[in-house]
This record gives C-alpha cells, sequence and structure tokens, in this order.
C-alpha cells in the first residue's frame, strides 16, 4: 500500500515551485520557464516528494521528542513524586518508572509480571503507578476505590493493586471494593475516603500530562526523560532502566 503524503510535504513542495515563479531575478517568461522545469522534473521523478515527506517526518517526530522531553521536565514533580500516586518496589530507587496504566487493560496485566520481576530483581528502581482510567465507568470507579485505598492502607496497596489487576471479572467499584473489604480495610472508611475531591482532582490531573504527553493508551511508561508507549516486556523494560541510569 502506498504511503499517503503528509499535507505539509505537498506544502513544501508547492512552495518550492512557488519560490521559483516569484523570484525577483527572473522576468515573467523566465519564471515561467522555471517553473515547467520544474514541474517537469518533479512529474518524472516523484520519489522526491517521498524525500520531502520523509524529511518533514523526522522533523516533527524531532519537534514532537523536544517538546515531550521539555514537558517532563517541567511536569517532574508531577510525574515523579505527586504524593497521590502509589509507589511501588524502591521509594528511593535511582531509576523511576512512570507507569499509566488502567485495571480493565488486558495489556497492563500482562504487563504487571514484567513489574513484578523488574522489582524482585532490580532492588534500585522505583515504580509510580498513575492512574489513568480511559476505558470506561467501571475503571473510573475502580480507580476511585484504589486511590482512596491507598490513601487509607498505604501498606496493603501492592497486594491490592495485585488482587485487582488478577481478577477474571471486570474491575469496578463493586470489584474493587470487595478486594479492598477481603484485606480488612473498611467499606465504610474507604467509602468516606472515595468522597474526597483528591482523588478526582488526582485523575484529572493525570488526564492533562498524558494529554500533553501525548498518551492515549495503556500501559504507556515515562522512564528518565523518555515516553515509552505500549507493553514493552520485561526485557525491554530492563534495557531501558539501563539506559535511563547510565543517563543519571
Amino acid at each position: 500500500m502506498k504511503k499517503p503524503f503528509h499535507p505539509r510535504a505537498l506544502l513544501v513542495a508547492g512552495a518550492l515551485l512557488a519560490s521559483t515563479m516569484t523570484a525577483g531575478a527572473f522576468d515573467d517568461a523566465q519564471r515561467a520557464e522555471i517553473g515547467e522545469i520544474v514541474r517537469v522534473y518533479i512529474l518524472a521523478n516523484p520519489e522526491v516528494l517521498i524525500e520531502v515527506q520523509e524529511a518533514l517526518e523526522q522533523q516533527i517526530a524531532a519537534e514532537e521528542e523536544q517538546a515531550r522531553t521539555a514537558l517532563i521536565a517541567s511536569s517532574a514533580d508531577d510525574l515523579f513524586n505527586n504524593p497521590a500516586d502509589p509507589v511501588l518496589g524502591n521509594p528511593d530507587g535511582d531509576v523511576t518508572v512512570v507507569e499509566f496504566f488502567d485495571y480493565n487493560c488486558g495489556f497492563c496485566r500482562r504487563a504487571m509480571a514484567d513489574m513484578q520481576e523488574i522489582i524482585e530483581t532490580d532492588p534500585n528502581v522505583r515504580f509510580v503507578l498513575k492512574e489513568f482510567p480511559i476505558l470506561g465507568p467501571d475503571s473510573i470507579a475502580a480507580h476511585q476505590v484504589a486511590l482512596a485505598f491507598n490513601a487509607v492502607a498505604p501498606e496493603l496497596y501492592e497486594q491490592f493493586h495485585t488482587e485487582l489487576m488478577d481478577l477474571d471479572a471486570r474491575a469496578s467499584e463493586e470489584t474493587a471494593l470487595e478486594v479492598a473489604v477481603s484485606l480488612g480495610v473498611d467499606e465504610e472508611v474507604l467509602k468516606r475516603s472515595m468522597a474526597d475531591p483528591r482523588h478526582s482532582n488526582s485523575v484529572q490531573n493525570t488526564y492533562q500530562l498524558a494529554e500533553g504527553l501525548g498518551i492515549s493508551g495503556t500501559p504507556s511508561y515515562v522512564i528518565g526523560n523518555s515516553l515509552v508507549p505500549g507493553a514493552l516486556g520485561v526485557d525491554e523494560l530492563r534495557a531501558r532502566i539501563a539506559q535511563a541510569r547510565t543517563a543519571n
């Protein structure tokens, strides 16, 4: 399948052609002749447009990466040190991995095993979990329970997180509350915490961060100063962590 031209690539090519038509150093006949030469050349060598498009795409990607890196730097406190976010692994680790996740994301559930293996084998990694419910009302409700649980019983959060992720059923307020109560947390205490607007504000803050970073799916990771989307697998996660550690 042919790759469609990026609109800006066509604009660039058009601008190049237009510049030959309007250059003050040529009279009308010369501009017309040069313009025809350029037009004929492009028609005979359409791969030039592909080269323009590829160069433009590289430029756009570099600009987007630069903007993401700047946003990660300017939002470092919210990304890495927000007190509302659960932290697993070594809280004083030399590398922080931020994971944007949804309890109903199948890829997130499979990726949890990667996180657990890294925590078990690398004592200097700190995982920050960004509650990022994007898969409907059940996800939003389950994440509200999770944030409330972390506020009420942070020492049990890792177990809560693991059990809710391991459920065969869809995560919802009901199933999340069942897991919480099974761990000994009083349901009424938890519901009072769920009503705290700080939890909703925390989710909204995560949405804003995700939008700025261009995150639209889960899981997505911020490792060091890089955004890494998708379920990477444990080997790729280790490689990214090693890169971030070297850069520190």
